[in-house]
């Protein structure tokens, strides 16, 4: 069975989706029409832009889910996904590749979910870390500990666990994770403490749009962040990526979820090959591969 994987944040490149544009009419339409639908040429910061304007959370995040979602609708009858499953940000480009959502609002919702994120990064600096080399469990109960705001954000695959706080509270574990032998604890350079409590402003902002927003049931199941279970009811899909700004992406449990579920082929379609490495520290004997250009 075939799982189509998106990334997220942190997979965008200088020049990321020119190729697709310059071989493709119809993704020349779409990345036209998000132009229009955003309101400024983010093809210009996507294809010619540099480094820095990719970083603004405002470009990063339409910047990924366009050239996820154009890449997808690139391969036609190709694409053909038994389950599809995105990391965070990633979760929107798989329920408009697996027709949840319509392209345009599916793009909506990213570019609010962006602008939403910043301000909440605004209302009270914070920040994330890198936990490599300890058990899940180990990280959860000394964060757990800690007064200040830090919690388990990102389960990303065995050994390898990002939590998510505030300034004070990340630095706290991360000595403390070091002092009870993590093999990394390294500060992350990110804008805010992503899936955590401090992204309620956000969570809230975005609530409301998913809300008015019209969702389908997919053409197949989506294993959504917030549980690592396979979904397929529309509305559930809504509770759960309401549910996804404050609470961890369960990545590992994601993956193990589709392979007892019989995934034997794992493609990542977007920037990078983030996804395909977390994939073989859990099974390197499933097939990885990109899509596409």
């Amino acid at each position: 069975m075939k799982a189509y994987v998106f990334p997220g944040q942190g997979a965008q490149y200088v020049g990321m989706g020119k190729d697709l544009y310059d071989a493709s009419k119809e993704a020349k339409d779409l990345f036209e029409k998000a132009n229009d639908i955003l309101g400024f040429r983010i093809t210009d910061l996507m294809f010619d832009g540099t480094d820095e304007d990719l970083r603004q959370t405002k470009v990063t995040q339409p910047a990924i889910f366009l050239h996820s979602v154009i890449l997808a609708k690139t391969l036609g009858d190709d694409f053909k996904p038994d389950m599809v499953a995105g990391h965070s940000l990633g979760e929107f480009s798989a329920l408009v590749t697996a027709g949840a959502l319509s392209f345009s609002d599916g793009l909506k919702l990213v570019s609010k979910r962006a602008l939403a994120m910043q301000d909440a990064c605004e209302i009270e600096p914070s920040t994330m870390a890198a936990i490599v080399g300890m058990e899940d469990k180990i990280v959860e109960d000394i964060v757990n500990e800690i007064d200040e705001i830090v919690v388990a954000a990102n389960y990303n695959c065995p050994g390898q666990l990002v939590i998510s706080g505030s300034h004070k509270g990340i630095d706290i574990a991360i000595e403390k994770l070091d002092a009870a032998g993590a093999r990394r604890a390294l500060k992350l350079p990110v804008g805010g403490a992503f899936h955590s409590p401090l992204m309620e402003p956000a969570r809230e902002k975005l609530a409301e749009a998913i809300e008015n927003t019209k969702f389908q049931n997919p053409i197949c199941p989506i294993y959504q962040n917030v549980n690592g279970q396979a979904v397929s009811n529309s509305d559930i899909i809504k509770k759960n990526l309401i549910a996804q700004l404050t609470s961890p992406v369960r990545w590992t449990q994601t993956m193990n979820n589709m392979i007892a579920n019989g995934m034997n082929e794992y493609i990542e379609v977007g920037p990078g090959k983030v996804l395909q490495g977390l994939l073989k520290k859990v099974d390197r004997s499933i097939k990885t591969s990109s899509a596409g250009l």
